[in-house]
């Protein structure tokens, strides 16, 4: 199939660091066939206070603002049960010992409970999270427990982002979580047709709202999984 004859406007909304991350990730594989506006819809802010009380065994991680957010926190376990690679990695980089599900939170869950792992543990999350982990792994019988250690806060969109989302050329939109994608939805409708590529069904039921003229679902949930859905938007010509 023929690609695009122009570079086609692509938003990415994730916080700035990894945003900016995925930003390469994008040029790398698909260079100038995309024109690339970071403009994070959401920002993390880390919450004081006591955390803990317990002689956990280990954490459980599930994002990368997660295990950042363990460094801030003395008297923590060494080992963490992260549900991916990346938030493995950077468990790593602050000097944890890190087993990587390399899936979703089911897969986490599934990996804790097939490790002979006992407990107590401590779940270090967000202030808005989908699941509970903790309490499916204590219906399970472990002893586990979850700590609210940062907040994702709204950010506006960025000037260019809002040209680019109200130009009348397609926009395509990576989309990393059902809430990036619900506060899209807050800030339209928008003019340009959307192109999502959505790292899950869930993301992509809530980017429903965005009517978005093409779609594509990464079959797992991980960046190489979601460059794959994008290349299906991305070589297939633009009517």
């Amino acid at each position: 199939m023929t690609p695009q004859s122009r570079a086609i406007p692509t938003l990415l909304t994730r916080p700035r660091a990894q945003g900016d991350r995925f930003g390469l990730a994008l040029a790398e594989r698909f260079g100038v066939r995309l024109s690339i506006c970071v403009s994070p819809l959401i920002a993390p802010h880390f919450l004081d206070g006591a955390i803990g009380g317990k002689p956990y065994r280990a954490l459980i991680l599930t994002s990368e603002t997660g295990a950042l957010s363990a460094a801030r926190h003395g008297g923590l376990p060494r080992l963490a049960y992260c549900v991916g690679e990346r938030t493995a990695a950077t468990a790593r980089s602050l000097g944890l010992t890190a087993i990587s599900a390399d899936g979703d939170a089911s897969a986490l869950v599934a990996l804790i409970l097939s490790s002979g792992e006992t407990g107590p543990l401590l779940h270090l999350r967000g202030k808005d999270a989908r699941g509970d982990i903790a309490a499916t792994l204590r219906r399970a019988g472990l002893s586990a427990d979850e700590a609210v250690t940062y907040d994702q806060r709204p950010e506006p969109l960025t000037a260019e982002a809002r040209v680019m989302l109200d130009g009348a050329a397609p926009v395509l939109l990576p989309l990393f979580s059902p809430r990036t994608a619900a506060i899209l939805v807050a800030l339209g409708p928008f003019r340009a047709p959307l192109m999502v590529a959505a790292l899950s069904p869930a993301v992509a039921e809530a980017a429903a709202l965005l009517s978005p003229v093409r779609q594509a679902i990464a079959d797992a949930p991980n960046a190489d999984a979601l460059l794959t859905a994008i290349s299906t938007i991305v070589d297939v010509p633009i009517a």
